[in-house]
């Protein structure tokens, strides 16, 4: 089985290929330490587009994922944000949802093949990018109007976050710094069997975790963000030895990809800390948008090679494929300039700061 595997669903990757995965490397991981989440709404997608299958890229995100979110959510924890309590309770129904949701691609991959599984994949980032990105943006959007100081976190309210806090359950309620409140640890367990279901499928927890700890659990943006790193760290060391057994991990894919995380993991991390709440959910809801339609075009292609429904030229083919792979590249652009732009701007900000708090000092002593 394994054998097939490498045969079939392994790519061939040059110098050029490997020079672009360590750049989709950097930018998820410049994106990752920046919102929290571990990125896979940027790496799957950008593997796929050189040609991997979606399982092989799934499992082979995975296996990257956990030791740069370890990197992470300890960038993260010195600066406060980090909430390890509710990581590591979200972290263990979230491998429950791993295991789950591995058994569901697996048979997929199995029963329909490549196509069948990116496919699969395919559908799933439209239909939760289409959902989850138009929210995030839009309420993104209303934070910046409603205006949150820098370094102050934005309390979360709504009536699902009400109702919740509300709901007491003796001898099942845990304090959450993050949250500031007791609240049942039952009800953080289907969040998290969503979240690692999803990683596991689609390689990507985030858009489960970070939102729902937002908007369900009444968790701040920067700090759901950053403890989704340590419910990232969790999922990724269960599901990569449970891909990794099944010989579905291209360690290629994955040395290549950690190797640019890694060090825009931390960058990201920083930038955190000169930006006001609000830019986490733009940069989020922004490229998840652009995202959905690079895969989006895909689809027809996929459904071509499973002789359903769509029956395209080998031309059409060919220009769904540079057209996806193009608006894919403008993701990963637009989440390094934004990122490194805010990070820039809070820099020479705080500088400009500190600066005159000087000149102010001096004033003063000559007097």
């Amino acid at each position: 089985m394994v054998e097939g595997v490498l045969n079939s669903s392994f790519i061939d990757i040059n110098l050029l290929n490997a020079l672009y995965l360590i750049f989709v490397g950097f930018v998820g991981g410049l994106v990752s330490g920046f919102i929290g989440s571990g990125g896979a709404f940027i790496l799957t997608p950008s593997m796929m587009s050189l040609g991997v299958p979606g399982l092989v890229a799934v499992a082979s995100n995975m296996c990257h994922k956990f030791p740069k979110a370890l990197v992470g959510a300890i960038k993260r924890a010195k600066f406060g944000q980090v909430d390890l309590k509710l990581g590591l309770i979200m972290g263990a129904s979230a491998e429950a949802g791993v295991m789950f949701g591995a058994h569901i691609q697996e048979y997929i991959k199995k029963t329909w093949g490549n196509a069948g599984s990116s496919l699969y994949v395919s559908l799933a980032f439209v239909v939760i990018l289409s959902i989850v990105g138009t929210y995030v943006l839009w309420d993104a959007l209303k934070s910046k109007k409603q205006g949150v100081p820098s370094g102050e976190f934005e309390k979360p309210d709504n009536k699902i976050i009400r109702f919740i806090h509300s709901i007491r359950i003796p001898g099942t309620m845990v304090y959450f710094s993050s949250i500031g409140k007791e609240i049942s640890v039952l009800l953080t367990i289907p969040l998290g069997f969503a979240t690692g279901m999803l990683a596991a499928t689609i390689a990507v927890g985030g858009f489960i975790g970070v939102p729902s700890m937002i908007y369900v659990l009444g968790v701040p943006a920067l700090k759901s963000s950053a403890t989704e790193l340590v419910i990232a760290f969790v999922m990724g060391a269960g599901g990569s030895f449970k891909y990794a057994w099944s010989g579905f991990v291209d360690v290629r894919l994955s040395m290549l990809i950690l190797l640019g995380s890694l060090f825009g993991v931390q960058l990201g991390a920083i930038g955190t800390t000169y930006v006001k709440d609000y830019m986490i959910k733009i940069v989020m809801g922004t490229i998840m948008l652009i995202v959905l339609v690079s895969r989006g075009l895909m689809i027809p292609v996929y459904l071509h090679q499973l002789n359903v429904w769509f029956h395209l030229t080998p031309e059409v083919i060919k220009w769904l494929k540079i057209l996806s792979f193009a608006i894919n590249f403008t993701a990963l652009l637009t989440g390094c300039f934004i990122v490194l732009g805010a990070l820039i701007k809070g820099i020479r900000e705080e500088r400009a700061y500190l600066k005159k708090e000087a000149f102010y000092m001096a004033e003063e002593r000559k007097f």
